[in-house]
């Protein structure tokens, strides 16, 4: 009694003195508010200099800067590129994406950055956004998960993590116009959950809203979700901010909750909001509340007053195995004919390694998420690395795009513009001292080939942060594809015939880019291209082949390939997308390139063994070639030295452990969304018809068998579930329920399986999912071994939203409680009753 007494005191006085610190905090911000100007409080909820939040000194606020996620520090120089956050989804693991978070927060700390954008967790509506690798899959159990334990490794770490983007950005295309239009009960089952783990599991800093619209309401200006729902139904204590260019009414973002408007104050401006408050439009007490949410951050994570903006030394070593480790646990073996993988090395003397993208280094997708990485290593070097001397290696990359383009090349083409109604040679060059490009031009002039180096000053333009827009006409002689390329060392975007064609938001060295586009014979074709510098030099360059020229490149490029698979013992086949197909700003296809299912079907007519190795943040059409692949490993975007943990599974080093946090359908017919992805009428919405059916929901409602289901994965040894039991057969208050089955590895060796948890409920008064997934445990077993695994359930995994009482409800009656090793492969079954 004596000891338990002691311990309520001691819980008595902590909870004193942590009420007691948190008054004084909060004593500590009132006072900073109370010393600060309105127009110092408008300012500060602008952002600073880019990437920055404004510092006043004088009332110990410092400077405080971001950086892009969420698969590694990307501003600020190289840095540890980490695998795609698909691939950590696919892994399952709470604790690595805690492990990873925690690494990335390390590096942010080195580079003193206290902010880091990231983690992504928008749901994936159909394979083919262009930013669906930076997302964590399908389900948002899943995805809430996985992004609360990965903000809690960051936060650790004392920077602050940002849960984007708030709310249901789908797509890439036109993202700044699209509305995602759905009812209440899809928003809240589906696409909120993720982000309420991140504010209520996670503890999440800030969230950072979409660009798209919801309902009809620009994401940055709607007060249902950021104030209504966020801030008071879950009770979300830190801030908002704007995605970079994401606001349009001052006005209406600072009522609706936007606290911070990055990357600077354009709508929530001085001009716009003192105005807004003399006429009451606005309140002093809402810019406070701004104000005051970004402080008490600050205060949580100390950085008011005495604040040490020194960077800390970094453990190398351990961050650079995190990333592999990652890469490793995620990478998911799909397909493995008559147990062809590991491969034999006995048998096996000579691979030939085709495709693209064994070389160079595929490291991560597209756009403001890629990081350019310390370390990359290509499938290439990798394979050479385990092969050792053993086993020949040969590489060829079976398609175009991979070659040097010759300076001259680009003087070489006929573009041609008008000027007053006449046809002259070039292109019309208009120049925008901005980078959307907007308004009206400042400058103007005609280019006779689109092969520059913008150094030299335009009248009117700063060196840096400007917009060129080049258009002009090509006549297409002979109907075929044509070739385009760009070779740029900034931005870029090229349209032909006002669909775009290719694109590049980086900054780098000079790189070529190439889009293959089907034309008519004798028809005239609009060209425009779009160039962004933010530096104070840039190269843009555009020519293009025509189908004669690209035909007979193609086909000496995929004879060599056939040629040296024809020598070999074994075919690697690395395809997919890349950065520059698959990336933020754009979708992609659900094909692969056409140039590469060319190259795997004339691997297919050589009759020899080969294996596919996929970069993909998605599926992709497999049809034409999957039944002839013996196997096929999804390496996602496996980060700087992930292509050594794509070779250590092929020759069995690494037991592969990973698991698709997506479904992959056969066809694109058969996804829930195939009606309902495209604006198709261009009224800018999409009505997301599919409702709470999406994803594995989707084809268990319609009886759908997908090529490879949702939680899939195969391993080099195998599992027996058994003794499935559950803490409580009747509950009236199912908050507290204990799942546990013995999991035995029974092959010859070691390896992990993810146990997954579904529950079924198929009476009740509105209709639900066949089942949900509501737990997940990753186990590693010895060969032989068993463990017992426990699952711990509460009311969240009974309950739905029901929209007439806008309110969760678990209803009284009988769940079934599936556990198995896929969600179409379910071996234990137990039923709960619920009680009133």
């Amino acid at each position: 009694m004596k000891t338990i007494r002691l311990l309520v005191s001691f819980f008595l006085l902590f909870s004193a003195f942590q009420s007691y610190s948190q008054q004084s905090a909060d004593k500590k911000i009132e006072k900073i508010i109370g010393k600060m100007s309105l127009k110092e409080k408008i300012d500060f909820i602008g952002g600073y200099e880019g990437y920055n939040i404004r510092p006043y000194p004088d009332l110990g606020i410092p400077l405080i800067r971001t950086a892009d996620g969420p698969v590694g520090v990307r501003n600020y120089g190289p840095s540890t590129a980490y695998p795609a956050a698909i691939n950590l989804a696919a892994s399952w693991d709470t604790a690595m994406a805690e492990r990873v978070g925690s690494a990335i927060g390390q590096e942010a700390r080195a580079k003193n950055v206290q902010i880091m954008l990231g983690p992504g967790m928008n749901i994936c509506r159909a394979p083919m956004c262009g930013r669906n690798f930076e997302y964590l899959g399908e389900d948002p159990f899943l995805a809430g998960k996985m992004a609360a334990s990965y903000i809690i490794g960051i936060q650790n770490q004392g920077v602050m993590a940002t849960a984007k983007h708030y709310d249901a950005n789908f797509q890439e295309y036109d993202r700044y116009n699209v509305s995602s239009d759905m009812d209440a009960r899809t928003l809240h089952e589906i696409y909120l959950l993720a982000f309420k783990a991140a504010v209520t599991k996670g503890k999440v800093a800030a969230v950072m809203t979409s660009y798209n619209l919801i309902n009809g309401v620009h994401a940055s200006e709607n007060k249902n979700l950021i104030s209504n729902i966020m801030k008071n139904d879950w009770g979300f204590d830190g801030f908002v901010m704007s995605d970079w260019g994401s606001t349009y009414n001052g006005v209406a973002d600072a009522n609706a909750g936007l606290d911070l408007e990055m990357p600077a104050g354009t709508h929530m401006s001085v001009d716009t909001l003192l105005p807004a408050i003399k006429k009451g439009l606005v309140s002093e007490k809402t810019i406070d509340d701004k104000v005051r949410r970004i402080l008490r951050e600050y205060q949580r994570f100390g950085l008011l007053n005495n604040h040490d903006s020194s960077q800390v030394m970094l453990d190398s070593v351990a961050v650079r195995k995190t990333a592999i480790d990652e890469a490793r646990d995620g990478i998911v073996l799909l397909k493995n004919e008559n147990q062809f993988l590991p491969l034999d090395t006995s048998k096996i003397k000579s691979i030939a390694l085709i495709g693209p993208n064994a070389w160079p280094a595929v490291t991560g997708g597209g756009g403001s998420s890629y990081v350019q990485p310390l370390h990359p290593l290509s499938l290439l070097d990798a394979t050479k690395r385990i092969a050792g001397n053993n086993i020949r290696v040969e590489y060829a990359p079976g398609v175009r795009g991979q070659e040097k383009i010759p300076v001259d090349f680009y003087d070489s083409t006929d573009f041609y513009t008008y000027e007053d109604g006449m046809q002259v040679p070039g292109m019309t060059v208009a120049v925008y001292n901005n980078r959307r490009p907007d308004g009206h031009p400042d400058y103007r002039t005609i280019f006779a080939k689109v092969n520059h180096v913008f150094q030299d000053s335009i009248p009117g333009i700063p060196k840096h942060n400007f917009a060129a827009v080049f258009n002009g006409c090509l006549k297409s002689d002979t109907s075929g594809v044509y070739r385009f390329i760009v070779s740029c060392s900034a931005g870029f975007m090229l349209s032909v015939n006002n669909k775009q064609v290719s694109a590049s938001w980086q900054n780098d060295s000079e790189q070529v880019y190439s889009a293959l586009v089907p034309l008519e014979e004798g028809k005239e074709n609009k060209i425009t291209l779009t160039y962004f510098q933010r530096d104070t030099s840039g190269i843009i360059r555009l020519a293009y082949e025509t189908p004669a020229q690209n035909e007979r490149k193609e086909a000496a490029a995929l004879d060599k390939a056939a040629q040296l698979a024809g020598q070999c013992d074994l075919t690697v086949l690395s395809v997919g997308f890349n950065k520059d197909l698959e990336k933020e700003g754009s979708d992609r296809t659900f094909q692969l390139p056409e140039e590469q299912e060319k190259l795997i079907q004339k691997i297919v007519e050589t009759g020899k063994d080969f294996i596919v190795v996929v970069n993909a943040g998605g599926n992709i059409d497999m049809n034409n070639w999957i039944d002839e692949a013996k196997g096929l490993v999804y390496a996602w975007y496996p980060g700087q030295e992930g292509s050594l943990a794509v070779t250590e599974i092929l020759f069995g080093i690494t037991n592969p452990s990973g698991k698709l946090p997506v479904s992959f359908p056969r066809h694109w017919k058969d996804y829930a969304t195939y009606n309902s992805y495209y604006d198709t009428d261009n009224d800018k919405h999409v009505e997301f018809t599919e409702g709470i059916f999406l994803g594995y929901r989707h084809l268990d409602e319609d009886n759908i068998n997908p090529l490879f289901p949702f939680g899939f994965g195969l391993s080099y040894t195998t599992f027996k579930y058994s003794d499935l039991t559950v803490s409580e057969e009747q509950l009236s208050n199912p908050d507290n329920v204990d799942v546990s089955l013995d999991v035995t590895n029974t092959g010859n060796r070691d390896g992990a399986e993810i146990v997954e948890l579904y529950v079924s409920n198929s009476v009740s008064a509105l209709k639900r999912p066949v089942k949900e997934l509501k737990a997940f445990s990753k186990v590693w077993l010895k060969a032989g071994e068993t463990k017992k695994v426990i699952m711990k359930l509460n009311k969240e995994a009974f309950q739905y939203y029901d929209p007439a009482k806008k309110q969760w409800v678990v209803e009284p009656g009988e769940f079934d409680i599936l556990v198995g090793s896929s969600s179409r492969d379910l071996r234990l079954k137990h039923t709960i009753t619920v009680i009133d």
